[in-house]
């Protein structure tokens, strides 16, 4: 860690106690280095540091470390990086943020810039004015930015953003979803709140507003275009592009790290039903999000099990990183009694249970199964034309 980088702070930006803090122990690498190299426990640790240093310098610093460890999942330079837990958690992953940034180019304001990940991606290709008023966020912003090697693409402002004037430019905005500190799905709810991102949306050239995928986004924005992006299987935002980055009125599915996507009008697609057949797949996230569940079922050939299930079926395994799959072995009714005996007899060893719109305790249910085999197992419980299944599986992988 370099103890000098600080120098370079923009000196018109304003430091408050938080801030102060991270200078403190920008001050002292020699601090980080000695809690890498211990081996004992975090008590014999926390005691040997408090010789040297104060408690709350001490404590400041394991928080640091724990959360660059946490954000290893996000960021590929974390053990390097500044965090807050509130920043980390509501932070873009790397990978996600370079997928948005693709579509910007030339000088782009970033609003609600937290601790930097989506400016980085930005300003990795772009002229950035990134945008916070919190003191403390611009700080890590900018320490990060350093890591990345792109502070010199990056022009910060300490302000609420609700005051600067987007008119004509390209904007990135991320809502503080945590206003009071709890989170909040409702747009109406987040600071800046809906009427403002409306209103943001009349006046810039073009933009992203970052949401979280369970946010109430659908009809929200007729013109705009809805992505939903999933990172290893697991949905992760939802974008609204606007203006002259969007594909007007539109949903779009992506899949990251593969970067496979889907687009089209969820109500113009009908796919027809059929019984189970050879193989269940299992739709991403981000896919069912989006709606777009009869779109991929038709390009991919495929039917779906029942109006109310998402699990489409077929004979074949397509190409695509949208579905899990799963080879059929037996179809049973979903009952307790008659699960618990077929189980007593597979040769399965590990079992794992999968559900969406049933009920299902999983956990609870697994441990009344015998399970003295070898193999791994599936089992899903779902609705096939208005009944319920109980389908033993084996993954394809």
């Amino acid at each position: 860690m370099k103890a000098d980088c600080v120098t370079e702070f923009p000196s018109h930006l304003p430091r408050n106690d938080e801030c102060r803090r991270i200078l403190e122990l920008l001050s002292h690498p020699r601090l980080f280095e000695r809690i890498a190299q211990f081996s004992g426990s975090e008590l014999k640790l926390q005691t040997e540091l408090r010789k040297d240093y104060s408690s709350e310098l001490v404590s400041a610093a394991m928080t640091q470390v724990e959360l660059r460890h946490k954000a290893s999942e996000k960021f590929s330079r974390s053990e390097r990086m500044w965090f807050d837990r509130q920043g980390l958690e509501q932070a873009t992953s790397e990978t996600v943020s370079r997928h948005k940034a693709i579509r910007f180019e030339g000088e782009v304001f970033d609003l609600c810039c937290g601790l930097g990940g989506d400016t980085i991606a930005l300003a990795e290709k772009c002229a950035v004015t990134a945008i916070d008023r919190n003191p403390a966020s611009c700080l890590r912003t900018w320490l990060n930015a350093e890591v990345y090697g792109c502070q010199q693409n990056i022009d910060l402002r300490c302000e609420d953003v609700t005051g600067c004037d987007p008119s004509g430019r390209l904007i990135h905005i991320d809502p503080d979803r945590r206003p009071g500190g709890s989170r909040v799905i409702r747009m109406e709810d987040a600071e800046p709140d809906l009427l403002y991102l409306k209103e943001l949306m009349s006046t810039a050239r073009g933009g992203a507003i970052k949401l979280s995928p369970a946010a109430n986004f659908i009809g929200k924005f007729p013109e705009a275009e809805i992505e939903l992006v999933s990172l290893h299987g697991e949905c992760k935002e939802a974008t609204v592009w606007f203006g002259e980055l969007a594909e007007p009125g539109v949903y779009r599915a992506t899949s990251l790290p593969a970067g496979e996507t889907l687009v089209g009008d969820p109500l113009m697609v009908y796919c027809r039903q059929s019984e189970l057949d050879r193989y269940i797949f299992d739709p991403d996230p981000a896919i069912v999000r989006s709606g777009l569940i009869e779109l991929l079922a038709e390009q991919k050939e495929l039917q779906r099990l029942d109006d109310a299930e998402e699990y489409l079926t077929g004979d074949y395994l397509p190409e695509t990183s949208f579905l899990r799959s799963f080879e059929v072995i037996d179809v049973l009714p979903y009952q307790e009694k008659e699960l618990r005996k077929y189980f007593r007899k597979a040769n399965f060893g590990q079992l794992e249970i999968k559900c969406r719109h049933i009920k299902v305790p999983i956990e609870s249910l697994r441990r009344k199964f015998t399970l003295q085999g070898e193999e791994a197992g599936v089992l899903i419980v779902l609705r096939e034309q208005g009944q319920s299944r109980a389908v033993v599986c084996r993954r394809v992988d």
